[in-house]
């Protein structure tokens, strides 16, 4: 049985017989997959029959056999073929036989430098099939050799190519590798089936995130909670499709950068991905597709996170939130505030207060301002006020959205239709202004190399108008590509009351904001500058809810149940003991400084002030 990428050494070789400064003939031998019908006589046990008997017959000994099973000539890495170069470089070797010159590889440049490396260092190579013996002097087909190789090698790449881009076209996999949180069907590799206990891990990844946990910080949870890692849930269920080796330390030490990437998989939606990948050529390393380019097939896999959950994640993932000095944890607000005036996120600031009784700040504030570079002013606001109107938004709205479901569908359409015009109507604009400039560009760079080639203008004129113009095209080109791609999107958007209708009745009763309700409702919050023009501090603030954006309710919204009314009664009931205790208080202070201040002269002085004012008042009346 054949062991990939292995490395052995003939029962004639002894070990003692290979000394350190000895010289030795290397045997090498590759098979590839893309051998195709050549595959069963390049077998390894094929070549290494010949070679073994070549090296007997004309005494190459003492000689070890290195081999590559399943790896391509156009791969450079493989393990057999790495030994034999360290050998050589180590100075080990005297000789080097093979079966072809295609054995050594498919790239002529590649295999022409390893030929030209073994003459400088007096290493002698020997190609059997081909008749080549560097003892015997240089072979003037041998480059045409290695450039045929190298052709078979494209050909083959070329066919697979087209192969795997007609089956992916058709929606059918071409690899093994399947996510975490799915199995092959046993009776259709193609099908997919829900693993359901890995499919758990993933909801639960997706549902901690909902909840304000960091990625380092779900990892450490999955981690205390002895949850196996993919690569140890693979091997215990006895999947090996994904994992190329088994090979790790902990089966439970989960890292930040494996609870990302499960986030990122869309496949979870229930669509089918392919063409991820793509390569230039067989001789480039794999690069990931545009995705504009990618193939989507969807609803073509079983779903385990809604699209919802899904895009949420994305918001929540890619936003980054630090702790504070203090330890404290990062706070649930950050990435949702935005400063009206340049759309820069808002910071936290926790510093020390300065009244100077040790407490400490929580408000936002515009991160421009904070800098100091007066780009923009304060924004601030504290987060208590920010959480109480946030609370007040989401009660409001969902006691609307039970009592007036109908009419608030209709309002929301309404809303959005309107908005959705305003907003195709600007992109187009701008979409045609951006790509007539770009036609203009494209004739002025025209009348530019004609003025050039007439010697109009000199060289380095020409140099800096043509880049430019250059430049400004290209930036052109990227605006464009936003401008047109959101246009598509305004036509193809959805305004989603029903997702915003089934969040509401999931959040019936509640007292208090969680993390989880902050990352379900609220999409943004935008923050204006505060108006002190009449005196008093007004500062408007734009809460964006998720699938209706930024609702204005209607009507005034009361409250109607026995909760509502029970808790607006308590506030009043709270409020009125309070302004009593302010005014007992205030009397008691008042009597406590008459006594202080009885039968002194001021208190005289006062007595008889208060006696001309009332005899002055008591004269006027009359």
């Amino acid at each position: 049985m054949r062991s990939n990428n292995c490395t052995v050494t003939t029962s004639d070789c002894r070990k003692e017989d290979v000394m350190l400064n000895q010289k030795q003939t290397i045997l090498y031998a590759r098979l590839s997959r893309d051998d195709g019908e050549d595959s069963v006589s390049n077998s390894i046990q094929n070549q290494q029959t010949l070679l073994e008997k070549y090296a007997e017959d004309n005494n190459h000994k003492p000689y070890r056999l290195l081999y590559d099973d399943g790896i391509s000539g156009t791969v450079w890495n493989r393990p057999g073929w790495k030994e034999l170069i360290s050998e050589v470089e180590a100075g080990r070797v005297q000789t080097v036989i093979v079966k072809n010159l295609d054995r050594m590889g498919r790239d002529y440049l590649r295999v022409g430098l390893f030929m030209e490396q073994f003459r400088e260092l007096g290493i002698r190579l020997i190609v059997i099939n081909d008749g080549i013996d560097t003892a015997r002097g240089e072979d003037d087909f041998t480059p045409f050799r290695a450039i045929l190789a190298e052709w078979y090698a494209k050909d083959t790449s070329k066919k697979i190519r087209a192969v795997f881009k007609s089956r992916t076209e058709q929606g059918y996999h071409c690899t093994g590798s399947i996510p975490y949180g799915y199995i092959h069907n046993p009776e259709n590799r193609q099908e997919w089936l829900v693993d359901e206990e890995a499919a758990a891990v993933v909801r639960r990844i997706f549902q901690l995130i909902i909840e304000g946990n960091g990625i380092y910080q779900i990892a450490r949870i999955l981690e205390e909670d002895t949850v196996l890692i993919p690569t140890a849930h693979w091997k215990s269920s006895g999947q090996d499709c994904n994992v190329r080796h088994h090979n790790f330390k902990d089966p439970y030490r989960w890292s930040g950068g494996v609870v990302n990437k499960i986030l990122q998989r869309e496949e979870y939606m229930g669509n089918k991905i392919l063409r991820k990948n793509y390569s230039e050529s067989y001789k480039h390393k794999r690069k990931a597709t545009p995705k504009e380019e990618r193939l989507v097939f969807e609803g073509a896999i079983p779903q385990i996170i809604t699209p919802e959950m899904w895009n949420n994640a994305q918001r929540l993932r890619r936003t980054v939130r630090r702790p504070a000095k203090s330890g404290e944890p990062p706070y649930r607000l950050t990435g949702l505030m935005f400063c009206e005036t340049c759309g820069a996120k808002m910071t936290h600031d926790r510093g020390q207060d300065y009244s100077g009784k040790g407490k400490h700040k929580n408000d936002y504030l515009c991160p421009n301002y904070r800098k100091g570079t007066r780009e923009c002013t304060m924004h601030y606001i504290r987060v208590p006020v920010v959480e109480g109107l946030i609370l007040d938004t989401i009660r409001k709205v969902s006691y609307y959205v039970c009592n007036h479901e109908s009419e608030f569908i209709e309002k929301v359409s309404q809303a959005f239709s309107v908005k959705q015009e305003s907003a195709i109507s600007d992109s187009k604009k701008r979409l045609s202004k951006h790509k007539r400039r770009r036609d203009e560009i494209d004739g002025l760079i025209k009348t530019l190399y004609e003025s050039f080639a007439t010697g109009k203008i000199p060289e380095k004129h020409f140099e800096n108008l043509l880049a430019n113009y250059d430049g400004e095209q290209t930036s052109l080109a990227q605006q464009i590509a936003v401008l047109q791609a959101e246009v598509d999107e305004h036509g193809a958007n959805i305004i989603k009351t029903d997702k915003f209708i089934e969040l509401v009745k999931r959040y019936t009763d509640f007292d208090e904001l969680s993390n989880k309700m902050v990352n379900e409702f609220i999409d943004k919050i935008i923050v204006h500058e505060a108006d002190r023009s009449t005196g008093k501090r007004v500062q408007r603030v734009d809460i964006y809810l998720n699938f209706i954006g930024n609702f204005v309710l209607p009507i005034q919204i009361l409250p109607s149940t026995a909760k509502e009314i029970e808790r607006q009664k308590e506030a009043e009931r709270i409020a009125a003991e309070k302004a009593k205790q302010r005014k007992i208080k205030s009397r008691e202070k008042s009597r406590a400084w008459r006594e202080k201040v009885k039968g002194t002269a001021y208190h005289e002085e006062c007595l008889t002030k208060r006696r001309a004012e009332y005899a002055e008042k008591k004269k006027q009346s009359a």
